[in-house]
């Protein structure tokens, strides 16, 4: 189950790093083709904390396709497509996806987008999302994808902030049983916002074409067959590569800065180091381009190590079946999967057994990486035990744009321990501190947080916006990046992320994680997954409420199981977690990328008025909790 392979380098390199941090950074900058090498690796004076490579300049589109095709290597797959969802696949080589990105660079260009310039892509899961990322790349433009069928207002408001000269999108998306109008919605968007792009440039899918806007819209396909191919534009490796907006407290979009160079840095010694993969290989990461897990390892990392990556238009169930994944795991001879633990935990409460696996043939599967939200060990083990592989958690946000911790393949796996996120990566120098700023003793909780300067590819800043940024990550605790997630350094260095800060309850003056019962709660063998959250509580000022969805085929009655539940935590966590209600519910409110809005799920229960997240999933879940806390309160 844990994965090792004998003895571990990781101290080793992790030493390395602590030892002399620019030399680290300088080693893995050879990996990268720049247009002019970095003399210089960190400024300290830079920026808000620093900026990396400050000297250096590269294309990122460059490094992702040219060299490989110039290498010889133009015949090797790069992006496999597999759309469960419209029954098609398509499978593109490095040369003829080079061919594709340069013309819509073309495209771009002819409609005045340059270096420093911002374009809005709102697509599905289809080729052409990652074609036009790395289109505005090759031109040294600003991407900032938002996730396809977000609905208006929150696209206007990224459309308001990033004020793109261009916008990609598509007619429409797909999902299982239904169509979402994309069109519609741009066109609200646009009218909302005060700043309004010049031109979109739309992808009929078949599934629904749309009417175009004259003097403002251009067929997707029309315009890339039309356009003089473009070449590469350096820009310096601090310039912008993309902007990746998240939701903020205040109600304005956060917009997350990554840079050109750090980012093509970290992303490709990620891929050896952590993943284990080299040139040639097969990656996939069921996830979204919308997501920061997507545009680090759907596009840019597995390119710019030279890997075929898999795009997957569909579900983890549902597309057709719980043995989607397995399929498209086995037919494109997949090496290492990354995915969310939702997506194995709703394979898990489809296909209890496993019984789907056995149809596909996973030989080529050597690990499976999770990512998105703490893996609950029952699930780990779950999927260990099924697959017979290492299966690894490691813990990374989208401002840090790849993993804080995990375990490193590429330097021989060291032993998992199931609930832990692994080891903290080179680069990052981890801390659990109090509210004080204080680093508590290891083995005690506390906020994790990263001591400054943050390595390469996490945020230097947000964008127009240092101050924000300052106190949104800066303020809490001087001299270090605030994770916002709550966890443990232990006595061996595992990392344990249990919750966000605002996920740690007071119960009667005992800081309690939900995290740890929500563990306890995961173990119950009829649990598929579960939730616990913080209810005001006039007693004990809060108490924890666990709403859990069963696994198929079920046949205890849910009021003993609830009992069970209860039990359970009393006998593990023992009477000062006050748990009392386990309430059983078909479903739980989820983010597109599969995060519980626990948030959301406490005003609930508290009565409290609430935003329906733009993120959610389905917005019916909402209603679904609202009722089955009604009935409890009866």
């Amino acid at each position: 189950m844990d994965g090792s392979t004998g003895t571990s380098r990781y101290e080793e390199a992790y030493g390395a790093w602590r030892a002399d941090p620019e030399g680290y950074w300088r080693q893995a900058a050879e990996a990268i083709d720049w247009a002019t090498p970095p003399t210089r690796i960190f400024d300290g004076e830079a920026g808000v904390y620093g900026r990396w490579f400050p000297d250096a300049r590269l294309n990122t589109c460059f490094n992702a396709l040219d060299r490989h095709v110039a290498a010889g290597r133009g015949a090797q797959t790069a992006l496999i497509w597999d759309s469960p969802i419209t029954g098609r696949s398509a499978r593109f080589t490095y040369a003829g996806l080079l061919d594709r990105v340069a013309r819509v660079a073309g495209a771009l260009a002819a409609r005045g987008v340059g270096a420093g310039d911002r374009v809005i892509i709102y697509m599905p899961m289809v080729p052409e999302a990652a074609i036009a990322m790395l289109a505005c790349a090759r031109l040294g433009a600003i991407h900032s994808v938002v996730f396809g069928g977000f609905a208006a207002a929150e696209l206007s408001a990224r459309i308001a902030d990033a004020q793109p000269k261009a916008i990609i999108s598509a007619s429409c998306g797909l999902e299982p049983g239904r169509i979402v109008k994309y069109k519609p919605l741009l066109d609200a968007a646009i009218a909302l916002s005060p700043h309004k792009p010049g031109h979109c440039l739309i992808l009929q899918r078949p599934e629904h074409p749309c009417e175009l806007t004259p003097g403002r819209d251009m067929d997707f396909l029309d315009a890339e067959a039309a356009a003089t191919p473009a070449p590469c534009t350096d820009v310096a490796a601090t310039d912008p590569l993309y902007i990746l907006y998240t939701s903020g407290t205040t109600g304005k979009p956060k917009g997350i800065v990554r840079d050109n160079g750090g980012h093509a840095v970290a992303l490709m010694n990620s891929m050896s180091m952590l993943y284990g993969l080299k040139a040639g290989d097969v990656m996939w990461t069921a996830s979204d381009v919308g997501w920061v897990v997507g545009h680090s390892y759907i596009v840019y990392a597995p390119l710019l190590a030279g890997c075929t990556t898999v795009m997957y238009e569909g579900k983890p169930v549902g597309t057709p079946d719980a043995g989607a994944f397995w399929r498209v795991a086995a037919e494109h001879r997949v090496k290492v999967l990354f995915t969310a633990p939702t997506a194995i935990r709703a394979i898990r409460k489809e296909d209890p057994e496993g019984a789907l696996l056995a149809r596909y043939d996973l030989s080529a599967l050597e690990a499976l990486f999770l990512a998105g939200e703490r893996c609950d060990p029952p699930t780990a083990e779950w999927s260990a035990t099924l697959l017979g592989k290492p299966v690894i958690d490691h813990w990374w946000q989208t401002e840090t744009g790849w993993s804080i911790s995990g375990n490193f393949r590429g330097l021989g796996l060291f032993p998992n321990r199931p609930g832990s996120g692994g080891k903290p990566a080179p680069g990052y120098d981890l801390r659990a501190l109090d509210e004080a700023g204080q680093e508590v003793p290891r083995g005690q909780i506390g906020t994790l947080a990263v001591k400054l300067p943050l390595p390469p590819s996490n945020l230097p800043t947000l964008w127009h916006a240092d101050a924000r940024f300052r106190e949104a990550y800066l303020e809490a605790f001087p001299g270090y990046y605030n994770t916002s997630d709550a966890g443990m350094v232990d006595g061996d260095g595992y990392v344990w992320v249990m919750s966000r800060t605002d996920d740690i309850i007071n119960v009667a003056g005992h800081r309690l994680s939900t995290g740890a019962m929500e563990e306890v709660l995961a173990a119950h063998p009829d649990v598929a997954e579960c939730a616990v959250v913080g209810v005001k509580d006039s007693l004990k000022g809060q108490a924890p409420l666990g709403l859990v969805v069963l696994k198929a085929g079920t046949t205890k009655g849910e009021a003993e199981i609830a009992k069970e539940l209860v039990a359970m935590v009393r006998d593990r966590i023992g009477p000062v977690a006050a748990f009392r209600e386990a309430r059983v519910v078909q479903r739980l409110p989820k983010t597109r990328s599969g995060k519980i809005l626990r948030a959301t799920i406490r005003k609930i229960a508290d009565r409290e008025s609430y935003t329906v997240p733009p993120t959610i999933d389905d917005p019916l879940i909402l209603d679904e909790i609202a009722d089955v806390l009604k009935q409890a309160e009866k």
